[in-house]
């Protein structure tokens, strides 16, 4: 096959991760709205590029539960309810305390504290819970969001799952995108979500996994609790 041929694979292929992060980021920052409609000719057309990466971007959106294709129309935004948001909050919570029990049975899946790498490799994570906490005090939604994703991907990976690691990402993108439609309308965020990343860095690191439990049990059902609210209004 010609080289030129393999580049232009390439150049499509990051063309349409790059519009799928973009049109992602759109979401998560609330200026798609749910039930949103829109079409690949106008993404095309708004992004300067050709129909095809745009299509593929949109499936790939879809395939990840923040899109819904309509038949011979285009896509919209998917509208998530709170029984959604529940079901994702559940979800996820198999996925983490599997990975909790895993530790339990194998101290090797979580880095040692004797492997400089990954000593390393956690000390970035660690860094952003840090900065996914003063995002959380600031009552900053979308610097929270970013930092927040970051750190529950890499701290996944951690776990040595790959796997794993990408299901949990999805539910959390899953989620943020159910609970940003409520978050947004409150004109003060400061205090009113999540900053315990790095106690729960600091749990797993000396194998704690109880405590590790605790952390994520009371933040879901502190998230669970505040969307609920919110919704009623």
């Amino acid at each position: 096959m010609p080289a030129s041929s393999g580049n232009g694979a390439v150049t499509r292929s990051t063309l349409r991760q790059q519009i799928a992060d973009a049109l992602r980021d759109e979401v998560l920052a609330g200026r798609l709205q749910p039930g949103q409609e829109f079409t690949v000719k106008e993404i095309a057309e708004q992004y300067g590029v050709s129909a095809t990466p745009v299509r593929e971007a949109l499936v790939d959106l879809s395939a990840q539960g923040l899109l819904d294709a309509d038949q011979h129309r285009g896509f919209h935004v998917r509208e998530y309810s709170v029984a959604d948001y529940r079901g994702i909050v559940e979800a996820r919570s198999l996925i983490t305390d599997g990975m909790f029990r895993a530790l339990d049975g194998d101290e090797s899946r979580f880095p040692p504290h004797d492997d400089a790498r990954a000593t390393a490799a956690l000390a970035g994570v660690r860094r952003r819970g840090e900065e996914a906490q003063r995002a959380s005090l600031a009552g900053d939604l979308t610097v929270l969001i970013g930092y927040d994703l970051r750190f529950w991907h890499e701290l996944g990976i951690l776990f040595g799952n790959p796997y794993l690691a990408d299901f949990l990402h999805r539910l959390r993108v899953q989620s943020w995108v159910c609970a940003v439609q409520h978050l947004r309308r409150l004109t003060d965020l400061r205090g009113a979500l999540w900053s315990g990343h790095t106690d729960l860095v600091d749990a797993l690191s000396h194998r704690d996994t109880p405590r590790a439990r605790s952390i994520v049990d009371g933040y879901n059902a502190h998230s669970l609790a505040l969307i609920e609210r919110l919704a009623e209004r």
